[in-house]
């Protein structure tokens, strides 16, 4: 992947992040929500953080110290 892909994708990945957390606070504010729906949100919205940190280390180029 090339750097601006990779960036892109970032950019992609982070706004479906905050897609979820809105999801996530519409639903808890709502009171009443699927409990496992919530967790399944709540999991992909760490998977998403995992994925994006994980592309971000890709950025950072290898310095050998």
């Amino acid at each position: 992947m090339e750097k601006t892909e990779i960036e892109a994708r970032i950019i992609a990945l982070q706004q479906e992040h905050r897609d979820l957390d809105g999801a996530i606070a519409a639903m808890i504010e709502r009171g009443v929500f699927d409990q496992l729906q919530l967790q399944r949100l709540k999991k992909r919205k760490l998977a998403l953080r995992d994925l994006i940190g994980r592309l971000a280390t890709r950025l950072v180029p290898d310095i050998i110290a």
